[in-house]
């Protein structure tokens, strides 16, 4: 998955870093699927409205005993590789 922002500069196409956020919501049953290996990939819809793709691995530091619900900021960097998530709020 790459980022859609994209920045023009002298006549070279290359990639902007990008953070979003998200709020996710998933029940302790439904990560017991990633845990299992039945889905490997989370797929969100960001704050600001395009769909965001990561592994479900990185989700692990944020898995309570009710599952995962938070408030989340995602950072690619400019070549669109995964940088960091963050929980800016636990729900």
């Amino acid at each position: 998955f790459l980022p859609e922002i994209w920045s023009l500069k002298q006549s070279k196409v290359k990639f902007v870093e990008m953070k979003s956020q998200f709020t996710l919501r998933i029940s302790a049953e439904e990560m017991q699927r990633y845990y299992k290996g039945h889905a490997k990939t989370v797929v969100v819809r960001a704050d600001r409205g395009e769909t965001l793709q990561f592994s479900a691995d990185h989700l692990r530091a944020f898995v309570r005993h009710d599952g995962v619900a938070g408030w989340f900021e995602i950072e690619y960097d400019a070549a669109g590789k995964f940088v960091s998530l963050n929980c800016l709020k636990l729900l």
